[in-house]
């Protein structure tokens, strides 16, 4: 049987079964070789005798894998998931490789001139850009002039950090908002010995007047990038760091529509899409429709601080020169005690989990000293959720600081490839320990997740499971160096931090993240077991067919 042919029991009702090396991602104790399904729901989970009776049953398809594998559905705790479905509709890719030097950046804008829309012509690159690309530096404002004048070009290089020509500082509000509080931390004009912009900002984003699609065009961005960027790569939950209500709007209507089967639990970031106070009464503000199974506003973002890239992160290091915004910073932390405290309280009573985007140590601690002050939830899935926290550690007190505040760290090991080369060059010796240490967090007891956070200017492969899990074995940069080898973790640890680990980080962990039942038939087919294979062969595996809710969601060509 091929995959496709499970359509017809599915769409019937009919009870069905997967046959294969099932992972089960749970103490099962011996190997399981069979998932039955009915509805939307695991009902049975068995080993060679649960086989053999559901291959006599007449009333149960069966969709035998051979030495192919079943997983749970991969869970994506981090995501950006409308910006960055947006961003292949509406930006010019300017990312390396694809162009590998300020001149090709150049004349890919050039060629993309007719893209422009209100007068605005916006590019993605990579974070990091000034080290990916071959120049070793960003593109000038007045290179930029030099593709257009008239029209306002921005170059997005990732979330935190731009580049803007004359032009779209004229029309924009950036000047306004120099030295100030940005949406994702400290609002940041670079400028030349002169007192000229260079053309790079940081944190200012929100403040740009960009181009405004239509409901359609946003609508017919999310149902196709959505799907490219997680169902077809085995991610059937995500946790939604929110960009607009539109979008949320709209992924709501077509999840409920079924187009796209991707269960979303909402974290409303304040103040990029409401207010702190609208998030707390986010009911008045926002209709969801496709039930909590699929659906759910699960939290409150805030940025505590800002991004490496952008050097604004909140370290314990000095940021070397000329890298650093002026001497002797060590970025900053955004959010005071207070703030923080005021927030997680009104999180709390809102039924709301509070997430902080706390890149350095210093914005960590910050966190968890007003996590302290508030005393844990009553609820232990109202946990704090810290973000980023894991993937820089430096010292053992933060470690500590941590456990005394019971926070639930969030890391990214993508951005092992994305940048884990990067921290010496940006804080010298200090930056060469503590990079995404994983082994020593899982052996001290954090059941530590995996997650893209994906957004404008990632990496072609950020959102692909089986690449994360490459980068957890691996451990390699974009530039081919192995980043502190003995913090590789295992196979399954690796697999545990994509699946039962990042359900755990979204309070789902009853219903999702492992193949048991009475759990959600939320399924990943492979053709291939990952353990029969070598570790670079694991980066290139595709996933053979998505199954959300106990239907196909995505089925590769010829799987």
């Amino acid at each position: 049987m091929i995959i496709r042919e499970l359509e017809p029991a599915i769409e019937r009702g009919a009870r069905w079964a997967v046959a294969g090396r099932v992972l089960t991602m749970a103490d099962s104790g011996e190997p399981q070789r069979v998932v039955v399904v009915e509805g939307d729901t695991i009902v049975d989970v068995g080993g060679p005798a649960l086989l053999t009776q559901v291959q006599e049953d007449e009333a149960t398809t069966v969709l035998d894998l051979g030495d192919g594998a079943v997983l749970p559905g991969f869970i994506d705790a981090h995501a950006h998931a409308e910006a960055s479905a947006r961003a292949h509709s509406e930006t010019v890719d300017c990312r390396v490789p694809g162009c590998k030097d300020v001149e090709e950046v150049l004349q890919t804008l050039s060629d993309n001139i007719s893209r422009a829309r209100e007068g605005w012509l916006v590019g993605q690159a990579n974070l990091f850009y000034n080290q990916k690309l071959a120049d070793k530096r960003m593109p000038t404002r007045e290179e930029l002039d030099s593709v257009s004048r008239d029209i306002s070009i921005v170059i997005r290089a990732g979330g935190h950090t731009s580049v803007l020509n004359t032009r779209a500082f004229e029309t924009s509000d950036v000047v306004r908002y120099a030295g100030k509080s940005g949406m994702m931390g400290g609002a940041v004009i670079e400028r030349d010995s002169a007192g000229e912009p260079t053309g790079v900002i940081s944190e200012l984003d929100k403040a740009l007047p960009l181009p405004v699609p239509t409901r359609d065009e946003v609508r017919e961005s999310l149902r196709s990038g959505l799907h490219d960027l997680f169902t077809r790569h085995g991610v059937t939950s995500v946790g939604e760091i929110s960009d607009s209500l539109e979008g949320l709007q709209l992924m709501d209507e077509l999840i409920s529509s079924g187009e796209t089967p991707l269960r979303t639990s909402v974290l409303l970031w304040a103040p990029g899409t409401l207010t702190v106070d609208q998030v707390c009464d986010w009911e008045r503000h926002l209709e969801l429709r496709s039930g909590r199974e699929w659906m759910h506003v699960r939290g409150l973002k805030v940025f505590a601080d800002g991004g490496y890239s952008s050097r604004n992160a909140a370290t314990r290091t000095e940021y070397l020169e000329p890298y650093a915004l002026e001497k002797g910073s060590k970025g900053k932390v955004d959010l005071s005690v207070d703030q923080l405290r005021s927030f997680l309280e009104r999180a709390n009573a809102a039924g709301l989990q509070l997430a902080v985007h706390a890149n350095g140590e210093r914005a960590q601690d910050a966190v968890c000293e007003a996590v302290m002050a508030v005393g844990p939830p009553q609820d232990e899935r109202l946990r704090t959720r810290v973000e980023h926290a894991g993937n820089f550690v430096t010292k053992p007190d933060t470690l500590e600081a941590w456990r005394g505040a019971g926070i639930i760290p969030i890391p990214q090991a993508v951005f092992l490839y994305n940048f884990g080369d990067l921290f010496p060059i940006y804080l010298g010796e200090a930056g060469q320990r503590g990079r995404f240490p994983f082994r020593t967090l899982l052996e001290e007891g954090w059941p530590i997740s995996a997650s893209s956070d994906v957004f404008i200017g990632a990496e072609q492969e950020q959102t692909r499971p089986l690449f994360s899990i490459w980068c957890c074995l691996r451990r390699q940069t974009f530039f081919g160096e192995i980043v502190d080898p003995e913090q590789a973790v295992g196979l399954d640890t690796a697999l545990e931090m994509h699946t039962i680990n990042a359900a755990l980080a979204l309070g789902e962990e009853e219903r999702r993240g492992s193949l048991e039942t009475g759990k959600l038939a939320d399924l990943v087919l492979l053709r291939r077991d990952p353990h029969d294979l070598e570790i670079d062969e694991l980066r290139s595996l595709e996933v053979d067919a998505t199954i959300a809710g106990g239907k196909l969601a995505h089925v590769r060509a010829g799987a």
